[in-house]
């Protein structure tokens, strides 16, 4: 339910209902299942378990450079096991093929509900409140609107704090573009 009022809501942000002549503020919105801090990838140390519920939303049309596109997005993935969840807002590069495959990557800012110092040894130590977000995705486009991809999330703060554990998150999202 609430992803079609998410829906309804992107349809109605668009402008002059649809007009190509009328800003596009909404984009695309993203919904999507992750596995919770993989081990293996790019955070160390303590690992969390479970499940994240990913979602986004990008906007305007986009900035082109080097053959894709940069638009502003922000979004959040949240835990669904009690671990560590984050909003974030980020700037991303998004390539897309004449053959329906994108790539996007993207850098930006995350804040969690998370721990801090290294004081609980089943939680991440990240070291401060707000984070560098680092998002890499790679998808199939089936029609003008809808798509699937692989996602990848790594969050953490650069060094610039003594805890530094960072967390990655790894799932599938369905994407529909307005």
């Amino acid at each position: 339910m609430a992803w079609l009022a998410l829906v309804a809501v992107a349809k109605t942000a668009r402008g002059e209902q649809g007009s190509d002549k009328a800003p596009l503020y909404i984009s695309e919105i993203k919904l999507g299942v992750l596995a919770h801090d993989m081990p293996g990838l790019w955070s160390f140390y303590r690992y969390e378990r479970g499940v994240d519920i990913n979602g986004e939303v990008a906007f305007g049309r986009g900035l082109q450079v080097l053959g894709g596109s940069i638009r502003p997005v922000i979004g959040g993935s949240w835990s669904m096991s009690g671990q560590t969840s984050r909003a974030y807002a980020d700037l991303r590069w998004q390539w897309e093929t004449s053959s329906r495959i994108f790539f996007g990557f993207g850098l930006g800012v995350a804040v969690h509900n998370g721990v801090l110092g290294p004081t609980d040894i089943h939680r991440k130590a990240l070291g401060a409140r707000e984070l560098f977000h680092i998002p890499v995705e790679l998808g199939y486009r089936f029609d003008g609107h809808n798509s699937i991809s692989i996602y990848f999330e790594h969050m953490s703060n650069g060094y610039t704090a003594s805890s530094n554990e960072g967390l990655d998150a790894l799932g599938i999202r369905y994407g529909y573009k307005f």
